[in-house]
């Protein structure tokens, strides 16, 4: 890497890291199943069955397995290799993703049987998000160029669920929704198969951790230190916040007779603030402590999301979601960070597991709430509830961010060489820019 980058690292210094594009796209590849399987899932379920009940039965098995068995596969990763663990659940998450397509390829499916294969597929589908910036954090050893290296993560995952649905399109377009079931498996399969065959992965060795070592920012050699609670925590009340704002826009339109499209007119200006939003944040050198900067951002969310409520037309709360987006992919980055900062050795890939799944039992709980808070509450009121959860968050957040800080070491520039250790990766959170 040249001085200039060095000094001032951009998003091209991140892929320009030796191995980094190797490894990120066919992760990506294997990413784009989760924005293509769901769908076809559903579709291929309902025109089987031929109940939306069903269906809606089938998508919680396997929605639930796949988020909260996800730290249990995450340390699976971290105990035996992402080599010997990803190959496995990739081959057996893909295979029965193909089961799954061969039952409901016909009409007539049994529910049973497919409920079953749904829940196996989901308890079997490999954690290549978290895994991926936990090669991030090996590749990289600059604060700078890390924070970087996950807004870009970020936001080409935000992509990929816009991307995966339009591919879903295109295929029940010309073939059964099965069809977009089997598409999902092979992505899975080759990206992963191509993912761990990097040479960025091959270096991430396997630890079997004692419990007697101690973290990079100081705590025990456990997940069950205070660190990782405030990254949780907001993880939880983003997501939360966010689902709630999806049936609220839904809810919105209809209000004002407007047509489904209005709704995902919407829905792509969240997305698209979103997108700006990460890329603006990965690209500052920000001054002041990941800990300190998370509580802000989840709290610009919370009140962009309760001025939504006061949009007078659709244009106008497109403008908002575009708002409130913007501050979505940077607290979720920085979450990621300090969760990342905050691991041991060994157990890397489960801290970030616990942020997505924090962030995906939000979004559960939060279109169950919004569901009921809609038919008893105004609509202006609904927006303040979801502001509200996050400015909560924010607040709980704030207070973890502002305690005593454990030790940190001075920061160093450049890039970590293959199979390098872990004593050089400098805190996260120093402030210094």
């Amino acid at each position: 890497m040249s001085a200039s980058s060095a000094r001032r690292p951009s998003y091209a210094a991140v892929l320009s890291v030796p191995y980094a594009r190797r490894t990120f796209v066919p992760a990506l590849v294997g990413r784009l199943s989760y924005g293509v399987a769901p769908l076809a899932v559903m579709l291929a379920v309902t025109r089987a069955t031929g109940s939306y009940a069903v269906a809606g039965v089938v998508m919680a098995l396997f929605g639930a397995t796949v988020v909260f068995l996800s730290p249990y596969r995450a340390a699976l990763v971290d105990r035996h290799g992402p080599r010997r663990a990803l190959i496995p659940m990739s081959l057996l998450h893909a295979g029965l993703l193909c089961a799954l397509a061969a039952v409901s390829w016909r009409p007539g499916a049994p529910a049973v049987v497919l409920g079953a294969v749904a829940a196996a597929t989901g308890a079997c589908a490999p954690p290549l998000g978290p895994t991926m910036r936990s090669v991030w954090g090996r590749l990289v050893d600059d604060r700078r160029l890390l924070q970087r290296a996950y807004s870009l993560d970020g936001v080409a995952e935000e992509l990929l669920y816009v991307t995966g649905p339009l591919l879903v399109g295109v295929v029940i377009g010309v073939a059964p929704p099965a069809v977009g079931v089997v598409l999902g498996a092979l992505l899975m399969a080759v990206g992963t198969m191509v993912f761990v065959g990097s040479p960025a992965v091959a270096a991430v060795a396997a630890v079997r951790p004692s419990g007697r070592g101690k973290s990079r920012s100081g705590g025990g050699g456990s997940l069950r230190g205070r660190g990782l609670l405030q990254p949780v925590v907001v993880a939880a009340g983003t997501g939360l916040a966010l689902s709630g704002l999806d049936l609220l826009v839904v809810a919105f339109a209809a209000e004002r007779g407007r047509g489904d499209d209005t709704v995902a007119w919407v829905l792509a200006a969240l997305s698209a603030g979103s997108a700006v939003g990460g890329l603006a944040n990965g690209a500052v050198d920000w001054r002041v402590a990941a800990r300190v900067r998370l509580p802000l951002l989840a709290a610009g969310l919370g009140v962009t999301l309760c001025l939504a409520g006061l949009a007078p037309g659709i244009g106008a709360l497109a403008v908002a979601a575009a708002c409130t987006g913007f501050f979505v992919a940077p607290t979720l980055t920085t979450a990621y960070l300090i969760a990342d900062e905050a691991a041991p050795e060994g157990f890397r890939t489960q801290a970030g597991a616990w942020v997505n799944t924090a962030v995906n039992a939000g979004s559960s709980a939060g279109a169950v709430v919004a569901g009921l808070l809609v038919e008893r509450l105004p609509l202006g009121a609904c927006f303040v509830v979801a502001g509200g959860v996050a400015l909560g968050t924010a607040g709980v957040a704030g207070l973890r961010g502002l305690a005593p800080a454990t030790p940190t070491r001075p920061l160093t520039g450049g890039c970590r060489p293959l199979g390098a250790g872990s004593k050089g990766r400098q805190p996260l959170e120093d402030g210094n820019g």
